[in-house]
């Protein structure tokens, strides 16, 4: 009975919403693409358990970030379209964002040009410019919270740190948000003004792009924390003297001389090619469903529906397939070289899943990792490689074509080093190599490996 259980196919539908592979996975919540079946819209919904929420008091944080992101809503900031709640889950649905992270595309690109790197900045200032009129600061600005869609628009995410105060209320006085992209004064432990504290992030993102590299980045938080203090960073010799003198305005150690938003949109360097967005007439913002899912109102819950088939792993259709790739490029999706820099991986092969899952448990044996295997996905755990923490990484297998599967390999929880390790050691399992309909490259790959 329970191998039976493990070989059924499983698709869930959360309402007009159906739900398809996983495409994030945290400590709180996971992230599932799915469909809305009435208009036929990609949507990315954000999945978590109320137990786990109450269980580590994160009631008024959740409510807040999702309240902030239907506040304010903008061309570049990622769109919240509703939230829904079953007996045991909250969903947050948002709009479904194709081109990844910006520092995927930096990672993997190298530094950007000034000229994209200046766009992307345009439109990070008109979003978060946006966000302080509404009395929200992000305050943990850095590329992961920043997506890119099927365009090259940036889109602003993640709205988890945020702070959404009053007018007339004055400084902020939690420490949060990613070390190297903080400002001074947040480090101080003292009160700050939140729209300086994003500016500074925002400098920093601005350097990341045109260098390729942080300009704050040290071993240990001590040193790290002095560079920032003192605002000690050196710009590479390719950077414009106007790009120079600009960044310099904006890391600026002192909150109150550090050059304010409408000081950088005058700025002859950012007016370059500058075409504000236009926004539409002001919408009345409905609170109404944030406060029908926390307040537990029992006729708000939405169907949560299983269609259960016997058989292998879930079957990927071309319409998943698509909203894979990125700008329709469907190479990613085979190409290895091009997803090894990133937090996921994919390649196929033409063993049957079932002996995919036993290589892959086989792998994690070999290397002391702890597995746990269910409906044709594995989630393998161990210890970091510095010793001071955990890491997780997540399998799971989906059938593109008949005797084709995709192995979709992303990471967790943890070090994205770790997690470079365990996908590396999979997918260049011997095992693999012989069955993958793989990419030129990769085909170079295993000519070399093998002769």
């Amino acid at each position: 009975m329970n191998e039976r259980r493990k070989n059924m196919k499983v698709r869930r539908k959360i309402g007009k919403y159906e739900m398809g592979r996983t495409i994030g996975e945290g400590t709180f919540a996971k992230v599932k693409f799915a469909r809305n079946s009435e208009t036929g819209e990609s949507v990315a919904i954000k999945i978590m358990a109320k137990a786990t929420i109450l269980e580590h008091r994160m009631v008024e944080q959740i409510k807040r970030e999702i309240s902030i992101m239907k506040i304010v809503r903008h061309p570049n900031i990622v769109i919240l379209h509703e939230v829904l709640a079953s007996q045991t889950k909250i969903y947050i649905i948002l709009e479904f964002v194709m081109g990844g992270e910006l520092y995927d595309k930096i990672v993997q690109q190298g530094r950007l040009s000034e000229n994209e790197s200046r766009r992307y900045f345009q439109q990070l200032i008109d979003a978060v410019d946006h966000c302080h009129k509404k009395g929200v600061y992000h305050r943990d600005l850095k590329p992961e919270n920043l997506l890119l869609d099927a365009f090259g628009n940036l889109k602003v995410s993640d709205f988890g740190l945020s702070a959404l105060t009053k007018k007339g209320v004055g400084l902020l006085h939690t420490t949060c948000g990613t070390p190297n992209y903080v400002a001074p004064e947040v480090l101080g432990n003292r009160g700050y003004n939140g729209a300086a504290a994003d500016v500074w992030s925002c400098g920093v993102i601005l350097y990341v792009l045109m260098a390729g590299y942080l300009p704050f980045e040290e071993p240990d938080l001590p040193t790290l924390y002095r560079r920032i203090n003192a605002a000690e960073y050196v710009c590479p010799f390719w950077f414009s003297a106007k790009a120079k003198s600009f960044i310099r305005k904006i890391l600026d150690p002192n909150p109150e001389t550090r050059v304010k938003i409408e000081e950088i949109r005058k700025d002859p360097w950012f007016q370059e090619n500058y075409f504000p967005v236009k926004l539409g007439e002001c919408e009345q913002v409905n609170l109404d469903d944030v406060r029908a899912v926390f307040d537990d109102i029992e006729d708000q819950y939405v169907a949560e529906q299983s269609e259960i088939t016997e058989g292998g792993p879930l079957i990927m259709n071309a319409f998943e397939m698509i909203s894979l790739s990125q700008g329709l490029n469907l190479s990613p999706l085979f190409d290895r070289h091009q997803d090894y820099v990133k937090r996921q991986t994919r390649f196929v092969s033409r063993k049957p899943a079932k002996v995919i899952i036993s290589s892959v448990e086989a792998i994690a044996e070999s290397m002391g990792l702890k597995v746990h295997s269910r409906n044709y996905k594995v989630r393998l755990e161990g210890v970091s490689a510095n010793k001071v923490g955990q890491f997780a990484v997540v399998l799971e297998v989906f059938e593109v074509a008949p005797s084709l599967f995709m192995v979709d390999i992303r990471k967790a929880a943890g070090d994205t080093f770790d997690y470079h390790k365990v996908s590396f050691s999979i997918y260049t399992y011997p095992h693999f190599f012989i069955s993958q309909m793989l990419s030129s490259y990769a085909m170079g790959i295993t000519k070399m490996k093998y002769g």
